[in-house]
């Protein structure tokens, strides 16, 4: 191995929990949130009347519905949440939203219940076992996202990568930490100049290992879901990553190492997609050759 791969802040591996492939089920039931949308007491509708009327809080009605104010309410009420402040990013699907937490500036990831893309989040649920029976409810594909991605961030947590830690999920809203600093979002590999391309490839290459280890294909991998922040990389956005034993898991991941090896080999790293492919699944293959 070339360079030092603690410049790009690799997790060691040994002090983490091991993990395989096993999955288990996401509830997708009603939460306390339906419940205290549904009751609109007295102290829930004086809260939502104080976000809405909060100037740095931009209210968007194809984001905030009585569920989504309270499941913040909810989040307020279990001390994840102290305030909530204004959006970080907006997307077509979610909308991230700075929060103060107890220990600091946190961020409040708010999906969309009415305009989320509910074919393409099917398209990543259906064959996900972790999913059977979901049925075609937009809602509950949309909560079953949400859960989804808090599932996994804590999946890869425990195999050893760096993603932005998972502190609460409820309803359509994921609370997880801010990686950045003050207002400003941490840059995606896109947008910085790498010193040592060779170095940041390797720990991109081990950290999708990684994944692929504990059972998980991140289907997006790309310079656009791996952000710097405080000389680590930082492997963001797994809404949409699926187990191993999603049928569509293998293409998914041939096109996440085709997308990591162009992006390094224009930073003049020699790898191919086939080689980083081979690299993440030796061990399939070895216990093949057995």
């Amino acid at each position: 191995m070339s360079g030092n791969r603690e410049e790009y802040g690799l997790l060691d591996f040994e002090n983490t929990d091991g993990v395989g492939d096993e999955w288990e089920e996401v509830d997708v039931s009603d939460t306390e949130a339906d419940r205290i949308a549904r009751k609109r007491d007295r102290k829930f509708l004086e809260f939502r009347k104080r976000l809405k009327d909060n100037e740095q809080f931009k209210v968007e009605e194809s984001v905030f519905d009585d569920a989504t104010f309270a499941a913040i309410y909810k989040l307020v009420q279990d001390g994840y949440i102290e305030a909530f402040g204004g959006p970080l990013s907006t997307g077509k699907e979610a909308s991230v939203y700075e929060a103060l937490g107890p220990e600091g500036t946190v961020a409040a990831k708010v999906y969309r219940i009415s305009a989320s893309d509910f074919k393409q989040m099917r398209d990543y649920l259906d064959g996900d076992p972790r999913f059977e029976g979901i049925g075609s409810d937009k809602a509950k594909v949309v909560l079953a996202w949400v859960r989804k991605e808090y599932a996994n961030l804590k999946r890869a947590q425990a195999a050893g990568v760096r993603v932005p830690d998972p502190i609460a999920v409820e309803r359509n809203v994921l609370l997880m930490e801010y990686i950045g600093v003050e207002d400003q979002r941490a840059r995606r590999l896109a947008e910085v100049t790498i010193e040592n391309p060779q170095t940041a490839f390797e720990v991109v290459r081990e950290y999708t290992r990684r994944l692929y280890d504990a059972g998980l294909v991140h289907g997006d991998l790309s310079e656009y879901n791996i952000v710097v922040h405080d000389g680590e990389l930082v492997v963001i956005d797994l809404g949409q990553a699926v187990t191993v034993h999603h049928p569509n898991a293998r293409d998914f991941l041939e096109r996440d190492c085709r997308n990591v090896a162009k992006f390094f080999a224009r930073q003049g790293v020699e790898v191919t997609g086939d080689e980083l492919l081979e690299y993440v699944t030796r061990a399939d293959e070895e216990e093949g050759g057995e």
